[in-house]
């Protein structure tokens, strides 16, 4: 069972977790999770400055470490980048000190101020401590873009159904999504409903 937005009840135990953007204005703020990949991010790179779209990139320290031309490039175009780990670990099943240590080995590569978990998966204890020193970021709307069983025609018609003012999209900057057959188009697509898109709520950190 895929769950386009995160169930409400989580929030509870996230307070000051950042889902979606409170606004009434048609705003979106696309995020971009796992990269920089060499292949991928430039493609997205390409189309967001074709577009005047701005975005938030939440890079995995390892493969910023080794792309770390990606990561200038994203910040030299207006970009944000946010912290997704060193590794791609599992909150649910890691050990607290090690999942913290984790954020702390991709701050010098990634942020020290924007997190995003991998998966969305973090324990109340872990939320406690890492939520004092970063703006934690989930989501309002993941429509799979990474699961090669959807495709990209079916990706782009969840992201125009599930759009509302204020959603955070997770999309990916990796060789398995989708995210290149349909970006330019749902970017189109959303502009034409009158949506624009924003990090501007995020600039500050």
């Amino acid at each position: 069972m895929r769950l386009f937005r995160p169930l409400f009840f989580i929030r509870l135990f996230l307070p000051g977790a950042i889902f979606r953007i409170r606004t009434d204005e048609r705003l979106l703020c696309l995020t971009f999770d796992d990269g920089p990949d060499p292949e991928t991010t430039p493609a997205v790179l390409d189309i967001l400055s074709a577009r005047n779209v701005k975005a938030i990139f939440f890079c995995c320290g390892s493969a910023a470490e080794i792309n770390h031309g990606l990561v200038t490039r994203i910040k030299s175009e207006g970009h944000l980048v946010g912290n997704h780990g060193y590794r791609h670990l599992d909150g649910w099943k890691t050990n607290t000190q090690v999942y913290l240590r984790n954020f702390d080995a991709a701050v010098s590569f990634t942020s020290g101020t924007l997190l995003r978990p991998p998966w969305g998966r973090i324990r109340p204890r872990q939320y406690r401590e890492l939520s004092g020193s970063y703006r934690i970021v989930f989501w309002d709307l993941m429509p799979y873009d990474f699961d090669s069983r959807l495709g990209g025609d079916r990706v782009l018609e969840i992201l125009k159904i599930k759009i509302r003012p204020g959603s955070v999209i997770v999309l990916h900057d990796t060789a398995s999504s989708s995210v290149l057959s349909f970006l330019d188009e749902f970017i189109s697509y959303a502009r034409s409903e009158g949506y624009n898109f924003t990090t501007g709520l995020f600039s500050d950190n």
